[in-house]
């Protein structure tokens, strides 16, 4: 009985395809006193690395297996997969709408920018520099624009493979942006390229 209940929840959940992907998703049909296995590839025999809670909220994936069964997270340094029967997407639209906090973050220098529509609010946060809180513009569509004229910036995301050249985790969206002179004293346009995720 349990089984089958587990298997309708399933079929009524929403499944998760490639181009709607990164989105969160919650853990769910887990039974009481046990846990969700990471495991180190898209197969049930494969290494379990890790384990998400039965109650563990906004997990982000970021790609599917081949079979379209399995989804790509990330776990601490690292990435790996779970069974995306028990696994719920959250409901919402889709993550190029930006409705919902999310960060972009690169190297070469460190930065990070972290979007927040609900309070339409941007926070760009770089090593050994104040950190500057600019107002969010238009946005949607995978863009968005920040500030003003004379400090601010605009970035434009694309759902595709992004890795952060640090270490073995996998994002889902890949950023390029600029920033326009005068914002931290700068005197001439700053280019952006990095990665984002819907963890803030």
């Amino acid at each position: 009985m349990i089984r089958a209940a587990l298997l309708i929840l399933g079929l009524a959940a929403a499944p998760a395809t490639a181009d709607t992907l990164p989105a969160l998703f919650d853990v769910s049909g887990v039974s009481a006193g046990d846990s969700l296995n990471i495991r180190a590839e898209a197969s049930s025999k494969a290494p379990v690395i890790g384990t998400l809670a039965r109650d563990e909220k906004a997990v982000e994936v970021v790609a599917l297996s081949e079979s379209g069964t399995w989804g790509q997270i990330n776990a601490g340094e690292a990435t790996g997969w779970v069974y995306l029967k028990y696994l719920s997407r959250q409901p919402g639209e889709d993550w190029a709408q930006i409705a919902r906090t999310m960060r972009c973050f690169g190297t070469e220098p460190f930065w990070s920018l972290t979007l927040s529509p609900g309070a339409a609010d941007v926070r760009l946060e770089q090593p050994g520099v104040d950190e500057v809180r600019m107002a969010l513009g238009a946005h949607g569509n995978g863009k968005a624009s920040f500030g003003t004229d004379a400090q601010g910036g605009e970035i434009a995301m694309v759902a595709q493979a992004c890795s952060d050249g640090m270490s073995d985790r996998a994002f889902g969206i890949s950023m390029t942006g600029t920033l326009r002179p005068g914002l931290n004293g700068a005197a001439d346009p700053a280019a952006l390229t990095g990665c984002c995720t819907l963890k803030p």
